[in-house]
């Protein structure tokens, strides 16, 4: 029998033992939530679809469906609950682990608190939501109203056109967002269920971070930075802290879902990142 070339041999010796990556043994299936708007989702499968790919690569039963970008936390909470079921039905699984990113988080505390969804949600982890409200809520609510009018019929003609079985309501969103929404109102009315875990993070980019910002969130910004301090564009650090506080990505709000605009946006990837947080929910256990 012939012997094989010694280049072949080379790099049969080089090849790694052990190629496939390591399995991530969770508990519950992991159900990742989107934010507002549908930016991040063009030209993609939808929002965060490649992070949920990618955690099925480590044996991680993982979702990323879509609920109507431009509608309040009540409607969008309702959809949620309905995909979260669906996800029990499909694995057999008694609950499911949440990562909500942005206004995903507000959703998801919702429908655990005042939905009756306790019982199926192991952990709730979220990525810059406003907890606390965001300073652009109001910021866009105090241009002039030909003005809020127009964003508002064209984010919910996008909204509707891109989930044809979804309504939308841009403005009355918008509201919800708000500090004094938040504070006043939701926060109070939405308190955490003790059987649930909560872990929270922020990003942050642009002035007081390592790491630059979207051209297309600079003035946005500015504006919260001028009010809040560091923020990713959207959101506060300071509004982003919910529970148990797990530290700050340095990242704006687009890229911590995978979408850049920014070169040099620093070393941040979003599906490492997915990783590390469901890998920390499986070693709570979760």
């Amino acid at each position: 029998m012939q012997e094989p070339p010694r280049s072949a041999l080379r790099r049969i010796v080089a090849m790694q033992p052990w190629p496939q990556p390591p399995l991530i043994r969770v508990r519950y299936p992991v159900l990742l939530m989107h934010g507002f708007g549908i930016l991040a989702g063009i030209g993609r499968s939808g929002h965060l679809h490649e992070e949920a790919m990618d955690l099925r690569r480590y044996c991680v039963p993982a979702y990323a469906p879509n609920v109507a970008p431009y509608n309040t936390v009540p409607y969008r909470a309702a959809l949620w609950k309905s995909r979260i079921e669906q996800v029990l039905e499909e694995t057999g699984a008694e609950k499911v682990n949440l990562i909500a990113h942005s206004m995903g988080g507000l959703d998801a505390r919702y429908l655990i608190s005042r939905l009756g969804m306790h019982p199926y949600v192991g952990g709730l982890v979220t990525l810059s939501t406003p907890h606390h409200g965001s300073p652009i809520a109001r910021f866009i609510l105090e241009q002039p109203e030909a003005f809020t009018r127009l964003v508002n019929d064209v984010c919910n003609w996008i909204g509707t056109t891109a989930f044809s079985e979804c309504a939308s309501d841009f403005l009355t969103t918008v509201r919800e967002l708000t500090r004094e929404h938040l504070e006043q109102r939701f926060n109070p009315d939405t308190p955490d269920h003790p059987d649930v875990l909560y872990w929270s993070y922020a990003g942050q980019a642009g002035k007081g971070a390592q790491t630059v910002i979207n051209p297309f969130l600079r003035l946005f910004h500015k504006i919260i930075y001028d009010r809040e301090g560091p923020n990713d564009g959207f959101v506060s650090v300071e509004s982003a802290q919910w529970g148990v506080f797990k530290g700050i990505v340095e990242a704006d709000h687009a890229r911590q879902i995978g979408f850049q605009m920014a070169p040099g946006a620093g070393g941040y990837k979003s599906r490492p990142f997915f990783r590390t947080v469901v890998r920390s929910l499986a070693a709570e256990g979760l």
